[in-house]
């Protein structure tokens, strides 16, 4: 999650992923890396249920960060999201 958000690293877009096994509050923890980021990925949504992790707070408090967020839910265990995620990155470099 810690990366340096504040410098130009060449790349084409800027990625955030926060698993839900981190806690709700990285938004507010790291501000500059959402402020930046294109997309956020939430990531291991399959371990959902054993965590305290609040969605809504987490989506809500990255969007009033940045409000032009491309929000996406995933896991790479059971798939969800993954083909979502795969359309941005393409639709995002073309």
């Amino acid at each position: 999650m810690v990366c340096p958000a504040e410098y130009d690293l060449g790349e084409d877009i800027k990625v955030v992923v926060m698993s839900v096994t981190e806690g709700d509050d990285k938004p507010l923890k790291y501000p500059a890396l959402f402020r930046v980021a294109r997309h956020l990925l939430i990531n291991k949504v399959d371990l959902l249920a054993y965590t305290n992790f609040d969605m809504e707070k987490a989506k809500r408090n990255a969007l009033a960060i940045n409000p032009e967020l491309n929000i996406i839910v995933t896991s790479c265990i059971d798939g969800t999201g993954v083909g979502i995620w795969i359309e941005s990155i393409l639709t995002s470099i073309v």
